[in-house]
């Protein structure tokens, strides 16, 4: 017994003349994982992008969770863009995916009909802007062609199954839609609908209030 408290006495010691020696270094860590903790936080929703056949779906919860605390049930989670060709979904700070979205719509007017194009070029601004990058959001968006996510990371990932999710169940609804898109009879929004409520009864951070917006060919619909 006096040989372990001697060893946590040392191990006591040598934090605090760490703490000392490098004090920039530790404060650094902890802001890291402070950081770290904020984003996981932001990230507690579900968006699902399902495409199947001629259809593409992107469906959100509506739940808005502060830590422990439920704070709103009901926001809207998905938009439209270039007169409604565009869907898409964010999880993440409402107002900086909203910047976000406003700064995609404009590199749409830029290269019309060109999903992809505009969406790495939003990439490359949020990775290098000095403002863009300190937004905290992940995006999901979608046209009669073609399915992204886009990350502040630079990241433009197109799926290769034509399924999609993002945040906090998404895993779940991932996991789900792949499982239901081989299924003759599923079209894409009722796997989509399977897939989140799936998510929305093992996640605590989405609930079953689901906003969806749709493609068809070159139709859209709400």
């Amino acid at each position: 017994m006096q040989g372990a408290a001697r060893g946590l006495r040392k191990l006591s010691g040598l934090s605090d003349q760490l703490a000392v020696a490098y004090p920039s270094a530790i404060r650094g860590s902890l802001l890291e994982c402070s950081s770290s903790a904020a984003h996981s936080q932001s990230r507690s929703t579900t968006v699902l992008c399902v495409r199947k056949d001629d259809e593409v779906v992107i469906m959100a919860d509506g739940q808005v969770t502060r830590n422990t605390e439920i704070v709103k049930p009901n926001v809207k989670k998905v938009r439209t863009m270039i007169d409604g060709s565009v869907i898409g979904g964010f999880a993440g700070a409402t107002a900086d995916a909203f910047t976000l979205f406003e700064r995609l719509e404009s590199q749409l007017e830029a290269h019309p009909g060109q999903l992809k194009r505009a969406a790495v070029e939003l990439a490359k601004l949020w990775r290098l802007d000095k403002y863009l990058r300190r937004l905290d959001a992940t995006m999901v968006v979608a046209d009669a062609k073609e399915s992204l996510t886009i990350t502040g990371n630079g990241d433009v990932v197109e799926p290769h199954d034509g399924v999609v999710a993002i945040g906090s169940g998404g895993p779940y609804a991932l996991a789900a839609a792949r499982a239901l898109i081989a299924l003759p009879d599923y079209d894409a929004k009722t796997i989509a609908e399977k897939a989140m409520t799936i998510a929305a009864d093992t996640c605590i951070y989405t609930n079953h209030n689901f906003t969806t917006l749709s493609l068809k060919g070159e139709d859209k619909k709400e």
